[in-house]
């Protein structure tokens, strides 16, 4: 993924968790889709409608809302010029607390075609059909497997969801006595069978019901011989059998061989972004460990090393959300810009003391972190990666770096 996309990404990403804290106080808040396709005219002759409707609500309070959220994106839809993928307004009376509503509109271009028209009235704003544009459809099936057990997962864009644990009642190679050693191997054989035939039929129950244009194909991983033994017998659906796109050795048979199937796949899975990000955070790691000045993380080194055009790739958590913050005092004691993560939908910073009088502070200029850098990269040729929290190194990225790493282009000693 390119950076612009990538940023874009993250942007439409932090709107939506935004819009998902607002709440009215009752059906007033409007979510209007307008696909490419639709005359803005028409859209118009429905809200004036909706416009007269909403005269019947008892509440004056509501009413007064709705129709002002009506009028507001009717005097917008005067100017509009609907983007190629269409355009989303969200407009109505924000619950703020301390029994007040402040009226909002936020319009999104969405990232991919908006197909359907829709006018949603409701408490709160109607993101569904957004939100699945987040989901990345691209999906494998993931099965490993030995004669003790076996485990059917998916990899859904870039996460892992195990999905069937089965175990054998195939017996130990040690056969009790009193049994003929053939009829003992026989009894085995016909056990390993039964158990192949329940793993295929659990894994094509699982893999049939991805859609057929999002399924990338099937990755088969465990011990020599079983994973042979199983791909030869064709267990699997004729369907999925096609879709076999190697065996790759793996020890666990759990949850955890899983992640150690995608591992081992790697070269196979080279060009999906998991497999991109994973690589990106290990040769981080690889620098970090071995101490060669070309591993940086955390804000203020990542940005000392940026403003000198010192780094290479620019590493940053898609869970991360900070904003740096230019404070001042009224009294004068102090001016200074501080860091601090942020919920979406967060703004309230009026209860900042001054660290000197105590009166509180006054903000003078509110910045997001990841606009700001990545900004600063562009200026210097960096490479900029979003990576995902759905990965073991990803999540470590948040949650041990602060959401901020690079790799050097030389070490600097910063």
């Amino acid at each position: 993924m390119s950076e612009q996309s990538a940023h874009s990404k993250y942007e439409f990403k932090k709107s939506l968790e935004e819009l998902r804290t607002k709440k009215g106080r009752g059906t007033e808040l409007i979510s209007l889709y307008i696909p490419p396709t639709k005359q803005i005219s028409d859209v118009t002759s429905q809200l004036r409608t909706e416009h007269g409707q909403a005269a019947n609500i008892k509440s004056k309070v509501t009413r007064d809302n709705v129709q002002g959220a009506l009028e507001s994106l009717l005097s917008r839809l005067r100017y509009v010029e609907v983007p190629e993928n269409g355009i989303v307004f969200f407009t109505g009376a924000v619950d703020i607390g301390a029994n007040k509503t402040n009226m909002e509109t936020r319009i999104v271009e969405p990232p991919q075609p908006i197909v359907t028209y829709r006018y949603h009235c409701d408490s709160a704003f109607f993101l569904e059909p957004l939100e699945e544009m987040l989901k990345d459809a691209k999906t494998y099936g993931l099965l490993v497997l030995d004669r003790r057990e076996a485990t059917v997962g998916l990899l859904v864009g870039k996460r892992i969801e195990p999905s069937r644990n089965l175990t054998s009642t195939v017996p130990g190679k040690q056969r009790k006595g009193g049994q003929s050693a053939h009829r003992f191997q026989q009894l085995r054989l016909i056990a390993i069978h039964d158990f192949y035939k329940r793993i295929g039929d659990a894994a094509s129950e699982v893999f049939l019901t991805i859609d057929h244009k999002d399924f990338q194909g099937v990755l088969i991983g465990g011990p020599s011989p079983t994973k042979e033994e199983f791909e030869s017998g064709e267990f699997l659906h004729h369907e999925i059998q096609k879709k076999v796109l190697g065996l790759f050795d793996v020890a666990y048979t759990d949850e955890s061989g899983l992640s150690e199937l995608v591992n081992a796949a790697s070269d196979r899975l080279a060009d999906i972004d998991l497999m991109v990000e994973k690589k990106l955070m290990q040769r981080f790691l690889t620098e970090l460990v071995a101490d060669s000045g070309k591993a940086a993380y955390g804000e203020v080194q990542v940005r000392e090393n940026l403003n000198i055009g010192a780094v290479e790739v620019l590493m940053i958590s898609e869970g991360l959300r900070a904003e740096r913050l230019t404070l001042k005092c009224p009294n004068g004691d102090y001016d200074n810009a501080i860091t601090r993560n942020f919920k979406p939908g967060e703004e309230d910073t009026s209860n900042i003391p001054c660290p000197v009088c105590g009166m509180n502070v006054e903000l003078v200029e509110r910045v997001d972190i990841v606009d700001e850098l990545s900004e600063l990269a562009d200026q210097m040729a960096t490479q900029v990666e979003f990576i995902s929290t759905d990965f073991d190194e990803g999540s470590q990225l948040l949650n041990a770096f602060g959401g901020i790493v690079a790799i050097l282009r030389f070490s600097t000693g910063v």
